[in-house]
């Protein structure tokens, strides 16, 4: 996406683009319910982790930080956040989070997750002070949050345990546990389940399908949002799973709030 968007600020985007990993229902249920079950499963499966009573830190308050810290927290483990955006930063705090800085508490976690989509998160200064068994591993968009290329030097020895399980060891006897070599955890070790499949996978048809509809001239070559119209019907196709029933508005209602019955019921900018 956020290529996307850099070359749309140079002028070479060549086609219209819609940011479906930023709509509501993507960033909702994928980042957000998905990542807090399967974060659990991930661990589980990997490194057959007890949580309760664990610290860990969780680096990024987003969506996928949000779903990652309810899980931990929700299984007994002492849960810590790092962040950059003031508002996630008092999100966490009301969430009953620690806000703290990755530096400070690296010494003490038993667990690092990475979830910030950025770059360089953990890197070799934070993964020399770890504690003997901590383990690292990321549920970010990319492999770029864990300098994993600083842990292949000469005096490092790795060692294979299982699929998607490393041992990097120093030369003090001390180990962390690298989970997936700093791939998206879930996706390398855990599944996706169907129902949130079938969301994301009706975002992008639907996007698709307004791109192609959508009479010249009404997207430009820029990358858009999409259109809160449609990420509400991708909501309201799933509702049926859960025998749900929407309240509707009567005409009285409807004038009051300024909307149409049919919606859509947020703004353009809503997230």
């Amino acid at each position: 996406v956020g290529g996307l968007h850099h070359l749309s600020k140079a002028g070479k985007l060549c086609v219209p683009a819609i940011n479906v990993n930023d709509s509501v229902t993507k960033q909702k249920f994928d980042n957000l319910y998905c990542c807090r079950e399967s974060i659990l499963d991930s661990l589980k499966k990997t490194a057959d982790i007890m949580f309760g009573g664990k610290q860990v830190v969780v680096c990024g308050y987003g969506e996928v930080g949000k779903g990652c810290s309810a899980a931990l927290k929700a299984m007994g483990s002492v849960v810590y956040v790092t962040e950059i955006d003031p508002i996630c930063a008092l999100q966490a705090c009301m969430d009953g989070f620690r806000l703290t800085k990755l530096g400070d508490v690296v010494r003490q976690v038993d667990m690092v997750i990475t979830c910030t989509g950025n770059k360089n998160v953990v890197v070799r200064e934070h993964m020399d002070l770890m504690k003997n068994g901590c383990v690292v591993c990321n549920m970010g968009r990319s492999n770029t949050e864990i300098d994993v290329s600083s842990l292949r030097t000469p005096e490092l020895v790795w060692q294979h345990v299982r699929a998607q399980v490393d041992h990097i060891i120093w030369p003090d006897g001390r180990r962390i546990v690298l989970l997936a070599e700093g791939r998206v955890l879930n996706l390398s070790s855990s599944t996706v389940p169907i129902y949130v499949l079938s969301i994301t996978a009706t975002t992008q048809a639907l996007a698709l399908i307004e791109l192609f509809n959508a009479p010249e001239g009404r997207y430009k070559q820029d990358v858009y949002l999409l259109p809160k119209k449609l990420d509400e019907y991708v909501a309201s196709l799933h509702l049926h799973t859960f025998d749900a029933h929407l309240t509707e508005l009567t005409d009285e209602q409807a004038k009051y709030m300024g909307l149409s019955k049919n919606g859509p019921f947020k703004p353009s900018y809503y997230r």
